[in-house]
């Protein structure tokens, strides 16, 4: 009996080489995202479609992914990623295939595009089950995910990376709702204010590593303009509004006291900030800030997802 025939192994490593393009441990950050604005929707008692929810969030996780490329692929182009020799990997720096000559700007140009023009068609579709306000929170997604790294706006070296990727992942929770309740309502945007502070929070402290190749580059990042004890400063008002928050708008009745779970980041964020603080002007000893802040980040979407689920 002739064995069974086994995958090509060119094509598995291609495939594996496709993937780690998109920096893909940083899409999970997405995948959150999309489980707490599904979980708003069926915590309002508007159902659980999993097939649209299955759908919204992987074309959610391909916008990502799209846009991780597309920032590879211009700061490539401007020389940022090169300049980095201070980046924490895999925290900062971006997924350095490019520098280190595994992959090329036209090979990572054609897969930002391959992921564009899947999103376009995939996305009409999704508008069709689930509504037109589908479609305008996609191209509006879509548009920040280009407009943050590619000329001409280039969002990112003009201070306004932060509130781009602020609105971004604030558009993904109130889209994964919008699938379920086919309308915009208060409680969705209400979690989404919260996360979309701690991602901004995220990019402050994902920023300090990188200021100095940014700075010889011309990016005038958020981070480069306040200076390290700046951004420290930023950050620690980001986290500590995004858990304030949290407690108002239950106090204010908005989500359900449930909700609160999203408090068990606090901790996580506390001790980051904590380090940040006391390693402001040592960007090298930063890893331990970075690690915690990806998860207080994941875990305040996870809570607050936990505690609208919680019958």
């Amino acid at each position: 009996m002739s064995d069974a025939p086994t995958p090509n192994p060119t094509r598995l490593a291609r495939l594996g080489l496709l993937v780690r393009m998109t920096r893909p441990a940083f899409l999970l950050l997405t995948v959150v995202a999309c489980a707490l604005g599904t979980a708003t929707a069926a915590a309002c008692g508007c159902g659980f479609d999993a097939p649209l929810a299955l759908g919204a969030t992987a074309l959610a996780v391909l916008a990502h992914a799209a846009g991780n490329v597309l920032n590879d692929l211009h700061d490539a182009r401007n020389g940022a990623d090169a300049a980095n020799t201070q980046g924490i990997f895999p925290f900062t720096g971006g997924s350095r295939l490019i520098q280190s000559g595994v992959v090329s700007e036209t090979e990572t140009a054609d897969l930002a595009k391959a992921l564009l023009l899947f999103l376009v068609p995939a996305g009409l579709l999704l508008a069709v089950k689930a509504g037109g306000g589908v479609l305008l929170l996609g191209m509006a997604g879509l548009l920040l995910a280009w407009a943050y790294s590619a000329p001409p706006l280039k969002l990112m070296s003009r201070g306004l990376g932060e509130l781009t990727v602020a609105l971004t992942w604030f558009l993904v929770v109130v889209g994964a709702d919008y699938v379920q309740r086919r309308q915009f309502f208060v409680i969705p945007a209400s979690a989404a204010a919260g996360f979309a502070l701690m991602v901004a929070a995220l990019l402050v402290i994902n920023g300090i590593p990188d200021a100095a190749a940014d700075a010889q580059v011309g990016k005038r990042t958020l981070v480069v303009r306040l200076g390290p004890l700046g951004a420290s400063a930023l950050y620690g008002f980001l986290v500590l509004s995004a858990h304030l928050w949290l407690v108002a708008s239950v106090g204010l009745l908005i989500p359900p006291t449930q909700a609160l779970w999203g408090l068990v980041s606090l901790p996580f964020s506390l001790a980051a900030l904590a380090w940040l603080l006391w390693h402001a002007r040592q960007p090298q000893r930063l890893k331990p800030a970075l690690a915690l802040t990806v998860a207080a980040t994941l875990l305040h979407g996870l809570g607050m997802t936990w505690g609208f689920g919680w019958r």
